[in-house]
């Protein structure tokens, strides 16, 4: 496990309330996500798992599919909340913008943004139709990945940081994952990633990649 949790980019973070009436619907709708895959396991925090540090995170892009690279702004779950039982506005957290050449994340609200938020840039910028993306934990994935031809990412590149940003951008060049729609992360062990169109398509994807992969047999 590397750096589970801990922020690797620097935080250009300004400290106040995002406002409901602008991402109220975006924020019910990753709360909502958010509340099936906390009960699935799939992000949380457990004593017994990564030392004990939280794991998994979401996101849903704000404004226009023509915003510029390094631009296409998302609200995410913030850093270290994936241990609580309930979340709202309050935990999450607008990404304005993010540079993967300075490791910088520009951001507001009251909590600093996920510490994955430069690969979730980095999978908004592989396309402008890309509008959720989900960072979960699934071990009979993971293991599986190969007997599941599931792209997969370095084992050097480590979770949150600018070559895992690259990763993803070498992936959907080279592999299937413009189709697949998720990958496993080589170095991030039980990490998995999946994106859509839509957030029910992102959870479409992840949650018929859980099914194949038990159909698999138990671990």
């Amino acid at each position: 496990m590397q750096g589970e949790g801990v922020i690797q980019f620097v935080a250009e973070h300004e400290q106040k309330p995002i406002p409901e009436r602008r991402f109220g619907e975006l924020a019910r709708t990753l709360i909502a996500w958010r509340e099936i895959l906390a009960r699935t396991n799939l992000v949380g925090q457990d004593p017994l798992r990564y030392e004990g540090a939280g794991y998994g995170n979401l996101s849903g892009r704000v404004g226009a599919p023509t915003a510029p690279r390094g631009q296409r702004g998302f609200l995410v779950t913030g850093t270290q909340t994936s241990g609580a039982a309930h979340v709202s506005l309050r935990e999450l957290c607008w990404v304005r913008a993010y540079d993967y050449g300075n490791n910088r994340v520009e951001s507001e609200g009251e909590i600093h943004p996920s510490s994955e938020s430069l690969t979730h840039g980095a999978i908004y910028d592989l396309a402008p139709h890309i509008r959720f993306v989900m960072h979960a934990h699934a071990p009979v994935v993971w293991q599986r990945a190969k007997a599941l031809r599931l792209p997969m990412s370095v084992r050097e590149a480590a979770n949150g940081t600018v070559a895992m940003a690259r990763e993803v951008q070498r992936l959907y060049c080279e592999s299937a994952l413009a189709e697949r729609q998720i990958f496993a992360m080589g170095g991030h062990e039980d990490g998995v990633i999946v994106f859509g169109r839509s957030v029910d398509e992102a959870g479409t994807v992840l949650i018929t990649t859980l099914a194949r992969a038990y159909e698999l047999g138990p671990l």
